[in-house]
């Protein structure tokens, strides 16, 4: 695809090509961090309930708490990776960059975990 900053690339704009990228990067995080792995599978055994049981607004809030935390888990694991590859020795503002990125997966976890326990706990109560 063409960069429209730089003019580098191949010009034209190929939405399935894009798909399929992007696909292939989620399939590389579920099954190359263990961090986004496991989440994932937990949300995926809440919706599927959600789903089952045809609470929607529920099935709603899941996956966009899921959606979030893997976004969030997603970024936070490519600027580690970069700031390890830019700089491969210890150095303090690189250590701070990752910190602040853990810190925003750490709040989306949170809001993830949240939303999961209380729908396991309503669920739960509904049986």
């Amino acid at each position: 695809m063409q960069n429209k900053f730089l003019g580098t690339g191949e010009q034209g704009f190929h939405p399935v090509r894009k798909m399929r990228v992007a696909l292939s990067g989620v399939r590389y995080a579920v099954f190359h961090d263990f961090a986004v792995a496991y989440k994932a599978v937990l949300s995926a055994i809440v919706l599927l309930c959600c789903f089952y049981y045809r609470q929607w607004l529920d099935f709603s809030m899941v996956f966009l708490a899921t959606g979030l935390m893997m976004i969030s888990e997603i970024f936070n694991t490519t600027i580690e990776a970069l700031c390890d590859f830019l700089e491969p020795r210890e150095n303090e503002k690189i250590g701070i960059i990752k910190d602040i990125a853990a810190a925003a997966a750490g709040i989306s976890i949170l809001v993830w975990a949240i939303v999961l326990s209380l729908e396991v706990v309503q669920g739960w109560q509904q049986l």
